[in-house]
């Protein structure tokens, strides 16, 4: 045969294994620093705005995306409301109404078609797919379940105007913070009550 060329291909092999293997661990170590970041800002802050907001930034920074909002639904009638917001295009951000009500990521959500990470949806954006300016070319957005013991808490959604397909592992993921976020809820939830039954 042609050792001499197999000894070539075989030392090109590899170098890239190798390659993609640093790649791999790179990524991971990102990812890992992410997540790190993102605990230590659910267990440094009391003020759930502030926490979601530095969440957002965080989750925009890993995945590279510009934008991200997030809904949580009241404990008390269940309706939403935008709990943080980061880099919303001008079409919502001047004009806050357009970001109050029902719209289909919400309305998905609490028919139950978002149960797992494989089912973090990418969706056109009802708020804004019949508007022509002022989208900063947003129009999908992938919408995250959020959940505490169970019980829906609220969405995040991260958006870019160059939207790609998320990876398996990049779902799993955003569905790793989310169950963070949901976590650190449960967390002040039981707090919440610990306190009140004391003041009692």
């Amino acid at each position: 045969m042609f050792p001499l060329a197999t000894s070539a291909v075989s030392q090109l092999n590899k170098r890239m294994l190798t390659n993609s293997n640093a790649d791999k661990l790179r990524r991971r170590n990102a990812e890992l620093s992410i997540l790190n970041s993102i605990a230590q800002a659910l267990n440094r802050s009391v003020d759930l705005e502030q926490t979601l907001q530095a969440i957002l930034a965080q989750v925009a920074e890993l995945f590279d995306l510009q934008t991200g909002w997030i809904w949580l639904l009241r404990e008390d009638d269940g309706k939403a409301y935008l709990a943080a917001a980061q880099n919303l295009p001008p079409a919502l951000a001047n004009y806050p109404h357009k970001m109050e009500g029902s719209c289909y990521c919400l309305d998905i959500y609490r028919e139950g078609d978002l149960a797992d990470a494989a089912n973090i949806n990418v969706v056109t954006c009802s708020r804004l797919k019949n508007l022509v300016d002022g989208t900063d070319g947003l129009r999908y957005h992938a919408t995250v379940p959020l959940y505490v013991h169970g019980k829906h808490l609220g969405v995040l959604n991260v958006a870019s105007s160059d939207w790609r397909q998320l990876s398996p592992d990049d779902l799993q993921l955003l569905y790793t913070i989310g169950d963070m976020l949901g976590i650190c809820w449960g967390l002040r939830l039981s707090v919440r009550g610990c306190l009140s039954a004391a003041r009692r």
